[in-house]
């Protein structure tokens, strides 16, 4: 329970008060959105680190539609492509959640092999990946048909948070004690090669080549306030970039936890980076290729992390300060919700989910 310690005190120290939403308002929406497909509706999913559940927000409205109970310190979120399911790292009872994406009610719990933190999805959704963030660090490997904890890979270090590539070819894992990017091939689910690092791999992010293939990885450091580039293919860093000082903002210290900047995201067009500043409050926006600063946008007390919708017109920041998620206009860089939920809500994550 060391991590909820942590969150509750983060709270006390910014000096919020706990927002709630109504369970009453709690029930998933039946209607479904056209951009989701017949069916099915695009749905943003904030989790809540000091929580015992995560919010379900319709982005067409900007209002809770869901809430899944019973996932005590949620840490990591994924779906199924096919929209059927919802699967959440448990970090207080060391399992991977299954939940229905019509009821929002938990089905199975499968044990892993450690503590928890972040997970990812094959592109095919036969796999989650799980990253084992207890020493020595592990990815485990979920069958999605069978439900079932079929392999741990060992890789570089205890994992904080698991990527998929945009191509499908590998799982990225970052290691906060072992500053190290492990790669895993995802068809033998076997580790091929390591980046190391100068310092604590926090969230990543990714762009591609013309042919699909991953270009660079943008990664957020332990300590460092912005992001580093690496080149894929060769594994060199090729560049930093540090955010410079809001104008007007006053430089938070207090409850970074070693994280100044911890929430970075590519938007589905490739056209923009997003990466949250903790001390400033902001998300600051960059061009692509290229990485021209397009300006910031206020982003709430200790952004956490970043999901765009399919369309990458809208961003979705989980404030944990605030205990809000931040919707924002991708294009024209301006809030126009700010959503209550839970309990430090810090990963966030786009779904396509079956509503009927």
């Amino acid at each position: 329970m060391a991590r909820l310690h942590v969150s509750r005190r983060l709270l006390s120290v910014l000096g919020i008060a706990l927002l709630s939403v109504p369970l009453t308002a709690a029930r998933p929406s039946q209607r479904g959105d056209p951009s989701g497909g017949p069916g099915k509706a695009v749905r943003i999913i904030q989790t809540n680190a000091a929580g015992d559940n995560a919010h379900v927000i319709d982005p067409s409205t900007n209002k809770v539609v869901g809430i899944i109970n019973d996932v005590e310190i949620v840490h990591g979120v994924t779906s199924a492509p096919d929209g059927s399911r919802i699967y959440l790292s448990n970090e207080a009872l060391h399992t991977l959640d299954v939940v229905d994406a019509r009821t929002l009610k938990v089905t199975k719990r499968i044990h892993l092999s450690g503590r928890p933190n972040n997970v990812a999805i094959s592109k095919d959704g036969a796999k989650v990946y799980v990253g084992i963030a207890q020493a020595p660090g592990a990815l485990d490997v979920i069958d999605t048909r069978s439900l079932e904890n079929v392999k741990t890979t060992p890789v570089e270090g205890a994992i904080h948070n698991v990527y998929v590539t945009p191509d499908g070819k590998y799982t990225i894992a970052g290691s906060i004690p072992a500053s190290t990017i492990s790669i895993v091939d995802t068809t033998s689910d076997m580790l091929v090669r390591k980046i190391k690092m100068s310092a604590g791999i926090r969230p990543m992010t990714f762009d591609q080549n013309a042919d699909g293939s991953t270009k660079n990885i943008y990664v957020q450091l332990s300590g460092f306030h912005g992001f580093a580039v690496v080149d894929f293919a060769s594994g060199k860093e090729m560049r930093r970039i540090e955010h410079p000082p809001v104008p007007g903002e006053h430089a938070h210290t207090d409850g970074l936890q070693g994280a100044p900047a911890h929430g970075l995201g590519v938007s589905p067009d490739g056209k923009t980076l997003w990466s949250t500043s903790k001390v400033y409050s902001h998300a600051y926006v960059f061009s692509l290729p290229d990485l021209t600063p397009l300006g910031h946008v206020f982003a709430g007390q200790h952004p956490e992390w970043v999901a765009f919708t399919p369309d990458s017109k809208y961003v979705y920041i989980g404030a944990a300060g605030d205990n809000m998620t931040f919707a924002i206009d991708v294009q024209t860089r301006k809030e126009v919700a700010r959503i209550p939920v839970g309990q430090v809500p810090k990963r966030v994550a786009m779904a396509i989910l079956q509503t009927n």
